[in-house]
């Protein structure tokens, strides 16, 4: 029987699909948890109070390579007896007259996750400071695993990662984008005539940041989430993309994990950064191009992000999403990565003009 990929969740069949490899008990309650960007979660509870996440794309129609269950799954699985805490999988389901799309459900994990400035709140600043401490720990150790020991090594190519990145992005934007930004194009073609040379290659998670994690009560990380990113490649780029959402000095209106860095406790990004490089023993000396790639990247990710929005690609969701303030948010991810860069924008131009206008 054909199932609609258009239904989230077809709870029969997969309810049957779970009970088939767990002791859960039917009837099984799917709630989605509210927040999620890209691929949709929920949390599955049973009968008897037990607890587990499923994973499935959007609905609708999907861009190439993107929100492939079957490789976030082998990653966390990849993982399991690692120093990188990651849920433990229950199974892939790669049939689609199960739910009409791929699916994954994995255990539940117990912990908080520190999506707004209103639950970090709930911690005391010296927990938030441990936080900062185990949340650059947990990307050195995942930095560290053995790329082969693991199974990851055919994950990618070793070689050539920002390269990658650019012309996937670029790719991607060009798909996605519902309005024409050329700055997209001129921070694309600076980073590609500026590239750092050959780094390092390790897992690179691609999304790492604090609230795609679980942080257990004494500020330790419970587990790390959301590997749909993940690839071989730079381990600078992960670095970056965490500063990328944390408080950056001079910032007038944070959001997300901007504004939770805010609070007691959080350290800034220069601290930040400066515990990587002493835990890894590496140079910091082009971290703003890799800066300027990660913002410059979350500018072509948010405009997937806010497209499926406006398509009602994401299901319904319970908190209030500003789609204009979304929108604006791209803007500004790609006006910040030609600040990295030293290019000059439009809108600096014109601010400039301003200024000058005043003094007259």
């Amino acid at each position: 029987m054909a199932i609609n990929p258009d239904l989230p969740i077809n709870e029969e069949s997969v309810t049957r699909w779970i009970q088939e490899r767990t002791e859960a008990d039917a009837p099984l309650c799917f709630d989605l948890i509210a927040g999620g960007r890209s691929n949709m979660t929920y949390t599955v509870t049973d009968a008897a109070g037990r607890k587990f996440v499923l994973r499935r794309p959007p609905m609708g129609p999907l861009l190439p390579s993107a929100h492939d269950m079957a490789r976030e799954h082998r990653l966390m699985h990849s993982l399991r007896d690692s120093p990188v805490p990651v849920p433990r999988m229950v199974g892939l389901c790669q049939d689609e007259t199960v739910n009409g799309r791929d699916f994954f459900v994995m255990h539940f994990l117990d912990g908080v996750v520190v999506r707004d400035i209103e639950i970090g709140r709930t911690f005391a600043p010296e927990i938030r400071t441990r936080m900062c401490h185990e949340l650059i720990d947990t990307l050195c150790a995942l930095h560290r695993v053995d790329i082969d020991a693991v199974g990851l090594g055919d994950l990618a190519r070793r070689s050539g990662y920002i390269e990658r990145q650019l012309k996937r992005w670029s790719g991607q934007w060009e798909k996605s984008k519902t309005r024409e930004i050329p700055l997209i194009d001129r921070v694309k073609d600076t980073l590609a005539e500026r590239l750092p040379g050959d780094a390092v290659t390790t897992i690179a998670h691609g999304d790492y940041r604090l609230s795609n994690c679980i942080m257990a009560l004494d500020g330790s990380v419970a587990g790390v989430l959301d590997w749909e990113l993940c690839t071989l490649g730079d381990p600078m780029a992960d670095l970056a993309g965490l500063m990328g959402y944390w408080y950056r000095e001079g910032d007038s209106d944070p959001k997300v994990d901007a504004a939770t860095t805010t609070l007691d406790g959080f350290i800034s990004q220069e601290e930040l950064a400066g515990l990587y490089a002493e835990e890894m023993d590496v140079s910091l000396d082009k971290v703003a191009y890799y800066q300027a790639f990660a913002s410059w990247r979350l500018a072509c990710i948010g405009e997937g992000v806010y497209a499926r929005y406006l398509h009602g690609q994401q299901g319904e969701q319970d908190e209030e999403f500003d789609l204009g303030e979304y929108k604006k948010s791209v803007e500004d991810r790609v006006d910040l990565a030609a600040e990295y860069l030293g290019v000059r924008t439009s809108r600096a131009k014109t601010l400039a003009k301003l200024a000058v206008t005043a003094d007259y």
